[in-house]
């Protein structure tokens, strides 16, 4: 569990932070399964909105306390959004304590990428790092009548890490595919960038000399539904999204499926338990409109005044406070599945065939 220690109940903000914990607590016992040590793994993609850009004034203490215990919730997070400035991942860190173990890239460069990094974060008392660890650059590929080179491929290049869990050994790919550029939800450069992904992960799920064929792709595709041509990208791959996964959009509105997670179907110890969801942590921290007068000060004089000086009227206010929330959240749930990792029983049945 994280740590408390530096919530200062002696104020009002502290007040708040551990009030608001405790409903977090509760809202997330009534809507995530419990951990296991050795049965299920509980896994999560969250793209933490510009974390560590320190827009809107930064965030507060008490949304490193919330974010912390969200993701305390699961076993493994992969997390999308790191910025250069490490100071907010840092800041949760310390938070969820010495067990948690993180691995990122480095930032890329240009204005593509964003100043972004890739991450995991992961209780190291139950999941174990592989040994494998790299960003994805591929070959240069025929596109258009051209040679699109590695520095095209992705606007944010992709990470693979190899993980150990119970009777489990998988290689998680997280991505952040390009966001924005053209017109409608099925831009032709996002589609390629998914598609180049996904194509080049199954020759990965295909190689019996692969770290492990089991291959999950996993974060923030900018997908709007699993009807489009994006997501038909990961299917023609070979990918599954689980019905469990496919029926929770992950933006904070809840209108489209931005964020995903998808298997390669393989016989190597790894499905789903049939649990999975969104989390709307809106439901209960920063709620719109009951807390927006509490955080008028910490939002400060953008609250008051837009960026031409003129005083904002109520509709304005509003939509100042809807916006600053999600740079203390993000704009974007954690979609998160449960994965069952002890496969005892199947061993033990095969010793006794093979006897």
């Amino acid at each position: 569990m994280p740590f408390y220690q530096a919530i200062d109940t002696a104020t009002e903000a502290g007040k708040r932070t551990a009030q608001c914990l405790l409903e977090l607590r509760r809202a997330l016992d009534a809507q995530v399964p419990g951990r296991t040590l050795e049965e299920t793994l509980l896994l999560a993609t969250w793209n933490i909105r510009e974390f560590g850009a320190g827009k809107y004034g930064g965030r507060l203490p008490e949304s490193i306390q919330y974010i912390a215990e969200i993701i305390a919730r699961f076993d493994l997070v992969a997390v999308q959004e790191v910025r250069r400035n490490l100071a907010a991942l840092n800041r949760v860190r310390t938070v969820l304590g010495p067990y948690w173990k993180c691995v990122f890239t480095d930032t890329g460069e240009g204005g593509r990428a964003n100043n972004e990094r890739m991450a995991f974060l992961f209780d190291s008392r139950k999941v174990r790092f592989g040994g494998l660890a790299g960003e994805l650059v591929i070959p240069p590929l025929e596109q258009g009548g051209r040679t699109v080179g590695p520095s095209e491929q992705f606007w944010r290049t992709p990470f693979v890490v190899g993980f150990n869990c119970g009777w489990s050994s998988f290689c998680l790919c997280t991505a952040h595919i390009l966001w924005g550029k053209g017109s409608g939800d099925s831009p032709p450069e996002r589609v390629a960038e998914i598609k180049h992904l996904a194509q080049f992960m199954r020759t990965r799920a295909l190689d019996p000399d692969s770290w492990s064929q089991n291959i999950v792709l996993l974060g923030d595709f900018n997908i709007a539904g699993d009807d489009d041509e994006t997501f038909k990208q990961l299917t023609d791959a070979g990918f599954t999204v689980p019905p469990e996964v496919r029926a929770h959009p992950s933006n904070a509105p809840k209108t489209k499926h931005y964020d995903q997670i998808a298997f390669f179907e393989s016989d190597q110890r790894l499905e789903t338990t049939g649990q999975a969801g969104a989390f709307d942590f809106f439901q209960t921290v920063f709620r719109d409109p009951a807390d927006e007068a509490l955080y008028a000060q910490d939002m400060g004089a953008g609250y008051v005044t837009d960026s031409k000086g003129k005083v904002r009227d109520a509709k304005s206010k509003s939509g100042y406070w809807k916006k600053w929330r999600t740079f203390q959240m993000s704009d974007h749930l954690p979609l998160w599945v449960e994965l069952r990792i002890d496969y005892s029983d199947e061993y033990l049945e095969r010793k006794l065939a093979n006897g």
